[in-house]
This record gives structure tokens, C-alpha cells and sequence, in this order.
């Protein structure tokens, strides 16, 4: 199930699905750990008139977005046989690890009422089934789930009164469904403790008139020792969760407009959908500089492992976009997560953890007993090409000489000698899609921007020799690029060395690294067939390449539309744009990503050809990149031919 709603202060990052109910608790790193893990869930009950119900139990009607401009959720359940109306306003508060929920219940009935209000929690702390501890603290009336040096500490007020009912049990495990399903009969246990695989409940119960509301401010604390978070629980009190509502909203609507883009003529639901793009990045951004690839653990169901992982490549679009937006305190902890892990030799690995820690892979180290590096080239040079990208926008000359020879001439050397003497080319490694060995056009055309931007760098300090030498290297990688993978007869660029396959990425990295001019005959060329073989009827949209496998959904077609491809496709319009009319084409491209997201604006990785349902992770940071990338390449392109004088407000 998709992730409708991402909440996180780069500490705390919690994703609910699409009935507002917690799947995912990261802590206390962004996409590191899952003390949820997507296979369990933090319900939500009412009981009423002797029944009760599950908020995810088909009854209710859900209705489910972002409150305009904030990183907080805006959720609306009616249940039209209780005649309930349930409000749901959520935030990671910004400046400390809590979770508070405000919910407002709503008496729709013309009779008086007895209305149970009913709050779960399942955790897998630490990621691991055994040994968690559940209690109520009779002392500050709260339930602590606890293990080792991780602690949660569950709240709820209503006025001035706290929870009236709570328990404590065992899910899962010894033959216990949960202890949720104590709640079902209105009445809990008020079993006080609990060890192994345990759950937990708490109640309100309230007398309403016909028509009357109620007001519940639930909240979670997340911290390492208890002490901390009884702490936490003191600071909400003192403060009151209402406080902490609107100090957080105020920061994210300070957050998102602190650059006064004009978007020219864009309709509202695309310029909802570049805020809300900006706010999931964010949420996916740990404050010491990893940026993962999706908090959705629901790919655990369906796969190994899942996208809770900071792969360079993926990150370095999301940074280069929430530069371009103004978060340059964000890029430059990235650039300095990267310079901390950055391999002796000059080369980042597959994909990391949150804590700079190594990821998972699948790529070996030896390939028909020769050993290889397990890298995807890209990954490195993209990071260095988005590097520069940074400086231009700060001018912050220190922090770049600070990082010059550890990561900057570090990475630049390994790119420019990785290379195979006689095409010139980079030697092979992993493509962008991690699925294959080989010498490819994009890895090759993100090599060649990043050397370009390495001889930026060194003339910008003065180092004349290295300036000369990655400048060289570059030029022939270019050269390489169009004598040994564009294809004359068929117009196009081939996927890789010897392999004459159509991928978007191909088109896309000639366009990005600027190999040629985006007016080019051969680029158009390889655009338009990229067109007709990748394109994704009746869903529309574009493939990676032809007869792609990765959760394909039948035989016909060349794969599944991504939305990252399709904007590819936008951004080459963009490029070769001279007038206000050319750009038409980006305008009807942005329309359908919005058309394709989901009801809150999250992006998937992929979509269905038939049905445009989402695939994979949900969201998927790179699609938010890539729609914010757009929007902005739009906006300058405007600039550009005198159309919106003051469209950016960085030129």
C-alpha cells in the first residue's frame, strides 16, 4: 500500500497510508530504522450505538491530502452507518522527535451519543520481533513501548483529561491476534504490562449531542532512553499539542515560500504538486545529509529488501532540485555526507544507509574471474555534476576548497583514469537501472558532465594542470560517445556498447550533460525514436527501455510508463523551446504526472500501462525530483526568451 502522507523533522520520519493509519516510524535516522516495518499498523477504532469499526475496514469514506503549503496532513473519514465524521490533522513537530495527531469527532446523528475513540500501536522495534517491552506508567499516565535504546512514548488529552482506558498485549505471536482486538467490544483490559512481540491500546470515551465535536490531541514521542521521553511527553504538556501544530505549519509555510517563484500561466493543481514534490523531498532528507529513495516499505512484501536506502544517483537529483528551490543547508550536508564516505579510490558504492553505513547489493565483485568494481558509475559522476550545480547557486568558494582534493579531485581522478584507452570511453560498470555490466551512453554522458564541471572546479582554485587534464578527459569520452554509441543508420543512441537496445536514459544523458546541443539533429533524432518505441499506450507516458521486466504487467508493450522517463521526455522540450507555444507540450507532461498522482500528490516510481494505478514505491523521491526540476527548467526557459522577466528568483 502506498505511502499517501510523509511526515518527518530529518530525525523522525513516519509515512501513513491511505487510511491515515501509521506503516512506517523511522528513527532516528531518515529510512533508518522501521520500528513499523510496512507490515504492521498503528489503528485507529470508534465504538458506537454497540458497534464498532476499524477505520480501514471499508465503511468509511476517506479523504486524504496535505493542508496547503505545510508538511501536515489534512485527512477526512465519514462513516455513513455510524454517522461519524472523523478530522485527522498531523505533524512531526520540526524542532523535536514528536508525533501529534489532532482528531476532531463529529456527532452527525439527531440523537445524543456514547462515542469510544480507540488509538493502536503495533512496533517491531529495532526491526526485530523479540524482547520489546509495553507498559502504563501509572505515575505519568502514558504507555511506553521500549527496547534496548529505543523508547516510544504514546499520549492522548482531550481538554484537560487524559486517556480513560488502555491495555497491553501480545500480537502475532503464541497464538494472540493483537490487543486491538480487546478494543472491539468498547471496553479495554487495562492489562498494564507486556514483553516480546507486544501491542498497545488506549480509549476516550465522550458523550456527544447531535451534531456536537470533540477534540483529541494523541502524540508520540521518540527517543533513546525513557527518561527522554517522559521529557518529550513534559515539553508537549507544558507547551500544548496545539501549540506544536501551529508552530510546525507556520515553519513549512515559511519553508516553501521562501522563494517567490512566479509560475507564470502553470495551473493551480501543477504549481500544488511542485510544493507538495518539495515537501516529500524533504521528508526523505536526514539531517546529516543522506537523502533515501522512498520511505514505502511496503516492497518487503513483494521483494529481498526496499528503497529505504540513499543511492547517490537518486539523491543527487533530489538535492539538486531542493537547491534549486532554496535549501542549500540541505545540499551542503549531502555534499558532506558524501565526502565522509567517498571510497579511497574515488568512487561511491551501490547504496548506503542513513548512518553512512554500507547498503545492500547485488553487484559481485568478480565477473568471469576478473575482478570488477560493484559500482554504478553514475553515482559518482552525478554527485560531482550536482556539486557544481550547488556552487553556482551559492558561491560558497570555502566550503568548496575544504572538499577539493578529499572529494572533489578524489572522484575527478578516478573518472578520468577509469576509462578504456582505446574508445576512450569509461570502463564497464552498472547501468542506472542496476541491471546490467557494460559501457553505457547515459553512465558515459554523466562521466563527461562531471569531468567538465571537475575542470570548473580547478579553475576556479587555480589548478591549472588538473583543469587541462579532466577538460581532456572529457573531450574524449564526448568523442567516444558519438563514434562508438550513436548509431547513424537507426538515429540513435544504443543503450550500451554492442547492444543496440532503445532507453530513455540514453537521449536523456546526452540532453543532461550537455554531449551535444539540445538542437542537435542527432539527439532529436534519438528523442524521436525513443517515441515510438518506449512510449506507453493508453496510459501514455514513457518506458526505460524496450521489453523492460521490472514489475511488468503483460506481455504487450515495452514496460511499464515511469514518471521520471516521461518527464525526461518534457525536459527536452523545454530545451529546445524558442517560444511560449513550443512549450505546450512541457505544460500537457506536467498535467498528466499530476493526473497519474495519487489524491494527496505523492508520486509513484512507475504506473500501470492499463489501468495508471501506482507501482512499486510510492512515493518515489526521484519522481518529486524530476517533476521540481521540470517546473523550474520551465520557469528559466521563460526567463530565457523574455517571457516572465522575473519568473526565478536566483537569476
Amino acid at each position: 500500500m502506498a505511502r499517501y502522507i510523509n511526515l518527518s523533522n530529518g530525525n523522525l520520519l513516519i509515512g501513513l497510508d491511505a487510511f491515515g493509519q501509521v506503516r512506517d516510524l523511522y528513527f532516528p535516522f531518515v529510512g533508518l530504522e522501521n520500528h513499523v516495518d510496512g507490515h504492521y499498523v498503528h489503528r485507529i477504532g470508534v465504538w458506537v450505538d454497540s458497534r464498532f469499526s476499524w477505520i480501514d475496514d471499508g465503511s468509511w469514506q476517506i479523504k486524504i491530502n496535505y493542508v496547503s503549503d505545510t508538511m501536515a496532513s489534512d485527512i477526512e473519514a465519514v462513516n455513513p452507518h455510524l454517522q461519524l465524521q472523523l478530522n485527522f490533522t498531523d505533524i512531526v513537530y520540526n524542532e523535536r522527535d514528536i508525533f501529534v495527531r489532532k482528531l476532531v469527532i463529529k456527532n452527525l446523528d439527531a440523537v445524543s451519543r456514547e462515542v469510544r475513540i480507540f488509538f493502536h500501536q503495533e512496533f517491531e522495534i529495532y526491526q526485530s520481533r523479540r524482547g520489546d517491552t509495553a507498559y502504563y506508567d501509572p505515575i505519568s499516565k502514558v504507555l511506553i513501548h521500549y527496547k534496548g535504546r529505543r523508547c516510544f512514548l504514546i499520549n492522548s488529552v482531550s481538554g484537560n483529561a487524559g486517556f480513560t482506558d488502555y491495555s497491553v498485549g501480545l500480537f502475532n505471536i503464541e497464538g494472540k491476534e493483537g490487543t486491538h482486538k480487546d478494543a472491539e467490544d468498547g471496553i479495554l483490559s487495562q492489562n498494564n504490562i507486556e514483553h516480546g512481540l507486544v501491542d498497545s491500546v488506549l480509549g476516550h470515551t465522550f458523550h456527544l449531542s447531535p451534531h456536537q465535536s470533540a477534540t483529541i490531541y494523541y502524540w508520540l514521542t521518540a527517543a533513546k532512553l525513557i527518561s527522554d521521553c517522559l521529557a518529550l511527553n513534559q515539553y508537549v504538556l507544558d507547551k500544548t499539542p496545539q501549540y506544536l501544530l501551529k508552530s510546525t505549519t507556520d515553519f513549512w509555510k515559511a519553508w516553501i515560500n521562501r522563494r517567490k517563484f512566479s509560475f507564470f500561466k502553470l495551473p493551480v493543481p501543477v504549481i500544488d504538486m511542485f510544493k507538495k514534490s518539495l515537501l516529500v523531498l524533504r521528508a526523505h532528507t536526514d539531517n546529516r545529509g543522506g537523502v533515501i529513495a522512498s520511505g514505502d516499505s511496503d516492497l518487503l512484501k513483494y521483494g529481498r529488501d526496499h528503497y529505504s536506502y540513499v543511492w547517490h544517483r537518486d539523491a543527487a537529483f533530489c538535492i539538486m532540485a531542493l537547491d534549486k528551490a532554496g535549501d542549500s543547508t540541505v545540499a551542503r550536508r549531502f555534499f558532506e555526507f558524501s565526502n565522509e564516505i567517498i571510497t579511497p579510490v574515488g568512487f561511491f558504492m551501490h547504496k548506503y544507509r542513513s548512518d553512512q553505513s554500507l547498503g545492500s547489493s547485488w553487484h559481485p565483485w568478480i565477473k568471469a574471474g576478473h575482478v570488477q568494481y560493484p559500482i554504478q558509475e553514475d553515482e559518482t559522476a552525478v554527485t560531482l555534476f550536482a556539486l557544481w550545480q550547488h556552487y553556482q547557486l551559492s558561491l560558497d568558494i570555502e566550503f568548496i576548497e575544504s572538499i577539493y582534493n578529499s572529494f572533489i579531485k578524489k572522484s575527478a581522478d578516478f573518472l578520468s583514469q577509469y576509462r578504456d584507452p582505446q574508445t576512450g570511453l569509461p570502463r564497464p560498470s552498472y547501468d542506472l537501472w542496476e541491471e546490467n555490466n557494460g559501457v553505457f551512453t547515459y553512465t558515459s554522458s554523466s562521466v563527461y558532465g562531471a569531468l567538465n564541471c571537475a575542470a570548473k572546479f580547478a579553475a576556479l582554485l587555480g589548478k591549472t594542470d588538473a583543469q587541462k587534464d579532466y577538460a581532456q578527459a572529457a573531450s574524449e569520452i564526448q568523442s567516444g560517445i558519438i563514434k562508438y554509441l550513436y548509431d547513424d543508420k537507426l538515429g540513435y543512441f544504443h543503450k550500451n556498447l554492442g547492444n543496440p537496445v532503445v532507453d530513455s536514459s540514453a537521449f536523456y544523458g546526452i540532453l543532461k550533460f550537455g554531449v551535444l546541443e539540445p538542437g542537435d539533429s542527432r539527439l532529436h533524432s534519438a528523442v524521436q525514436t525513443a517515441v515510438t518505441k518506449l512510449s506507453a499506450p493508453p496510459i501514455g507516458g514513457l518506458a526505460r527501455y524496450e521489453s523492460d521486466w521490472y514489475f511488468r504487467s503483460g506481455p504487450n508493450g515495452p514496460g511499464n510508463p515511469w514518471i521520471i522517463t516521461s518527464l525526461w521526455l518534457a525536459q527536452y522540450h523545454i530545451a529546445i523551446s524558442k517560444s511560449e507555444s513550443d512549450l505546450n507540450p512541457v505544460k500537457d507532461w506536467l498535467n498528466w504526472v499530476v493526473s497519474h498522482s495519487l489524491p494527496s500528490g505523492i508520486l509513484p516510481e512507475q504506473l500501470h500501462p492499463e489501468s495508471g494505478a501506482p507501482l512499486s514505491a510510492t512515493p518515489l523521491c526521484w519522481s518529486h525530483a524530476e517533476f521540481v526540476t521540470t517546473v523550474i527548467n520551465y520557469l528559466e526557459k521563460l526567463e530565457e526568451l523574455g517571457l516572465c522577466p522575473a519568473c526565478v528568483p536566483y537569476k
